[in-house]
């Protein structure tokens, strides 16, 4: 049985903060060198009292009105976060309640940040293929700003807040649909990408909530989340290439089959190391990040909606997902479109 995304959608926080604003807190960085390293014009950031559950349930209004969606037809729903709203109950609950579906909608939450779309994608074709739901409404959200310090400059650059909405359901038409998945772990609780404060091992008592500075002259203390940017640039070359051969062969495709590549928005400069390590024609490689930055888990579903938008993705194309990041941990997949 062959599983499909029929529809996605995304929403982004209405307050922006550009590359002039952090310029002017950080002066030894102009707003031109910040693009130019990240790739990256802007950011959306959340109100102080927007959360992660907040942009998927409006990603998912948007989903409903934009592609015309009956949402009684919804059967389950996953909501992929690292942040949610209580460590009990589950927040993919509550955003059943929120948006009005029946009751025998199943729930589920996946704690998973940048790869976690497509590790989200492979539960909602295992519940479709496998157990017999017809519609499985998959959202992403993070909120990573409010959890970065005020003075984390590498940080602040980067990441952008967002939530995204996709419907996923059994395709009904031949060769359409959702491939083969390879996946990766390499559990790591240094400092290469954490949050120390928000789980048992680190309880908020016992962590210092003094600041210290890394060897690039960002600053966090262990309230806050801390990110080695070269350590996931040395990971990511590592890792995703013999992922991508891998996926090849699980799909029994080859680099020339697929029709565009389109990998978890980490930032220009990794982007772009993997274009060229992989040697990919760059108008086969999709970047969409300039005007959202890295959304963690909802980068992959906004630059696919955008890419379909723009015309790079037509009906019949190979598009290859790849996700990668905190875990650590990677995945990836061909969409039959």
């Amino acid at each position: 049985m062959s599983v499909s995304i029929k529809a996605i959608s995304y929403y982004l926080p209405k307050n922006i903060t550009d590359n002039e604003a952090l310029s002017r807190l950080f002066p030894e960085w102009s707003a031109d060198a910040i693009e130019q390293k990240t790739g990256i014009r802007q950011r959306h950031v959340c109100d102080w009292d927007e959360i992660a559950s907040d942009c998927a349930v409006k990603a998912a209004e948007k989903l409903f009105e934009e592609h015309q969606i009956d949402r009684q037809g919804i059967e389950f729903v996953l909501f992929c976060t690292q942040s949610p709203d209580y460590t009990s109950p589950t927040t993919a609950c509550l955003i059943q309640k929120r948006l009005g579906l029946p009751n025998n909608v199943g729930a589920l939450d996946i704690n998973l940040g940048c790869s976690g779309f497509v590790y989200s994608l492979s539960v909602a074709k295992g519940l479709i293929a496998g157990v017999g739901v017809e519609n499985v409404l998959l959202l992403t959200s993070e909120v990573l700003t409010k959890h970065i310090h005020p003075k984390d400059k590498s940080s602040r650059t980067l990441f952008g807040d967002a939530g995204a909405a996709a419907l996923l359901c059994r395709s009904g038409e031949e060769g359409e649909g959702i491939g083969n998945f390879v996946f990766g772990t390499e559990g790591r609780d240094d400092d290469t990408m954490i949050l120390r404060n928000r789980g048992f091992r680190y309880p908020l008592l016992n962590v210092s909530g003094l600041d210290y500075q890394d060897g690039y002259g960002n600053t966090f203390n262990d309230t806050f989340f801390h990110m080695d940017g070269p350590a996931v640039f040395v990971f990511a070359l590592k890792q995703v290439p013999p992922m991508i051969a891998d996926l090849l062969s699980r799909n029994r495709c080859t680099m020339d089959d697929i029709d565009l590549f389109v990998f978890h928005q980490a930032n220009a400069y990794i982007l772009e190391a993997l274009r060229r390590k992989l040697k990919i024609d760059a108008d086969r490689f999709f970047v969409c990040l300039r005007d959202v930055g890295n959304t963690v888990s909802s980068t992959l579903p906004i630059a696919l909606y955008e890419a379909e938008r723009c015309g790079k993705i037509k009906k019949g194309n190979r598009v290859l997902l790849a996700a990668f990041g905190v875990g650590l941990s990677w995945a990836g997949t061909i969409v039959q479109y």
